[in-house]
């Protein structure tokens, strides 16, 4: 096809900027992030899965030599961890499977894992709140501003743990996932009575200041990382998390398979418009084995698709139109990614006619002389003067997998590399990538590669515990230093801890990942459901 032809040379445009605009105000982009090279470290995976090798080492060097964030930026939080932490960390654990001289130590250490790191340790400031939950903007130099506003979106707020959790299982460093964790639980305390939760809340004092609850704009990605973080961390909290939200999106937000807005305290219809961000929703609930709902709600969806050749921000479900002012259709890729979860799960051909409705559609609309354009209005195919950085990152490597059926990223586990760690042999690149919400895949399997540094750590401390109880016993008097007349003394095994802080000396029971070759109903990530049963 001419489209999925024409794709591979134009990643190699070199460094891509994403273009000024009113949109990027509206997502919280400071103008002078664009010194990021944004779109070049989220177009970064797609070369490797569109088979652009050599494009892909070139870009690597390029990141390692100039990329710098010690600069005077605001800059969103959310948008920078999808993006730029997201794309440096899937970038990293693809190196080597892209002909990367890797350094010794890999997949635990590595430049692009260490430009991921300071990325995400400039976004640690937003996290200082009284409840966990982020301010939507940090700049990167100097850290929250004092003026900066406390109302943040849903989706700005737990949509960290997929990224956050990777790089403290790589890095050894707990924090990431631990603010990750304490914001997506912030959220949870503070849904409705009826277990909704709504579109901004103030991270401050935990109120609410858009009441309205849906699963598109503003929240959509909160559910998402539930989902996603309980497949990459095997972690049945999460997940609970989600089903319990599940009943109650469908409780009060469902009619005849089209989900609409609701007042998250009454449950009363507040908007009844389909959103084009709302349609990764079948894709969703294609990874927890809901695949017949997932059907019907993506042939609804597909109708809009064919009605305009493309999705508009906002579709006004009892008119069957568009939204004043709401046009648009910025070459998004959510239908096309729940076409690409759904046709992994069923081979259903009229996934495919997407697909081909999709190509044809961009190629026809919106192809320029040096890109494809976002379109203005669908009414007209009005085109504007921009290329969002999710076209190259998700909407082509979308639509490239659907087609691709022997993708690397589609591996089921036949086929995996056996890597030499410091900490033992590691198993990489055996399937079931699990994808950031901007199409950035990380291998679960990376998760433990890097593991025994934290049960090494606790070894030591179980040792140094056992040590103090015996001179206790012994009655051999110990020594105070400074840092134990801090308060930070090494106490009996009993109750306290070392350096100040409690430490459970039993090891981690997280079970290594496994890649059985079992029906679709029992496999991870793009290969379906999400926890097996190994009783």
């Amino acid at each position: 096809m001419a489209l999925l032809r024409s794709l591979g040379s134009l990643l190699c445009l070199c460094a891509f900027r994403i273009p000024a605009g009113p949109g990027a105000a509206a997502r919280g982009l400071d103008v002078a992030s664009y010194r990021f090279s944004l779109t070049l470290i989220d177009a970064l995976d797609t070369l490797l899965i569109l088979g652009n090798v050599t494009e892909f080492q070139r870009v690597v060097a390029v990141l390692q030599e100039g990329l710098d964030f010690d600069i005077d930026v605001n800059a969103s939080v959310f948008e920078t961890n999808i993006r730029v932490v997201g794309g440096l960390l899937s970038a990293h654990l693809l190196s080597k499977k892209a002909g990367v001289e890797v350094e010794v130590g890999w997949p635990c250490s590595g430049p692009l894992l260490r430009l991921a790191e300071e990325a995400a340790r400039k976004l640690l400031p937003a996290f200082q709140t009284p409840t966990g939950m982020p301010y939507g903007t940090v700049n990167l130099l100097h850290g929250v501003n004092p003026g900066e506003t406390p109302v943040t979106c849903t989706a700005g707020i737990g949509t960290f743990i997929v990224e956050f959790a990777t790089l403290s299982h790589l890095t050894g460093d707990p924090v990431f996932e631990d603010v990750a964790r304490k914001a997506l639980k912030a959220l949870w305390k503070n849904r409705s009575d009826i277990g909704l939760v709504g579109n901004h809340i103030d991270v401050v004092t935990a109120k609410w200041v858009a009441q309205d609850a849906g699963i598109g704009a503003g929240v959509d990605s909160y559910f998402e990382y539930l989902v996603k973080g309980a497949i990459l961390l095997q972690d049945k909290e999460l997940m609970s998390m989600f089903l319990e939200y599940n009943k109650a999106i469908k409780n009060y937000t469902k009619f005849d398979d089209w989900y609409l807005w609701v007042q998250m305290y009454k449950g009363t219809v507040s908007m009844p418009v389909f959103q084009s961000l709302e349609a990764y929703w079948p894709g969703l609930q294609s990874l927890i084995g809901d695949v017949d709902n997932a059907m019907r709600t993506f042939l609804n969806y597909y109708t809009v698709w064919k009605q305009f050749g493309g999705l508009p921000e906002f579709y006004n479900i009892p008119q069957g139109y568009t939204v004043d002012k709401r046009e648009g259709y910025p070459l998004r890729p959510e239908l096309i990614e729940s076409a690409m979860y759904l046709y992994r799960a069923t081979r259903d051909p009229i996934l495919l006619e997407l697909g081909r409705d999709a190509v044809e559609s961009i190629e026809k609309i919106s192809k320029v002389d040096c890109g494809f354009a976002t379109i203005k209005d669908l009414r007209d195919h009005r085109l504007d003067n921009r290329m969002e950085s999710f076209f190259l990152a998700e909407t082509v490597k979308y639509l490239y997998l659907l087609f691709d059926p022997d993708n690397f990223i589609h591996n089921d586990g036949s086929d995996f590399d056996v890597v030499i760690t410091p900490y033992g042999e590691c198993i990489l690149n055996a399937g079931g990538y699990v994808f950031n919400t901007e199409a950035h895949p990380i291998d679960p399997a990376a998760l433990h590669c890097c593991r025994k540094r934290k049960e090494e750590q606790w070894e030591v401390e179980d040792l140094m515990q056992e040590f103090y109880s015996l001179q206790k016993k012994k009655k051999f008097p110990l020594k105070q230093t400074s840092d134990c007349a801090e308060g930070g003394c090494a106490k009996d095994p009993a109750g306290a801890s070392l350096g100040g802080k409690k430490r459970n000396s039993k090891k981690s029971s997280h079970s290594l990942l496994s890649c059985p070759s079992q029906s679709f109903n029992s496999k991870l990530a793009v290969l379906g459901q999400v926890f097996l049963d190994n009783t």
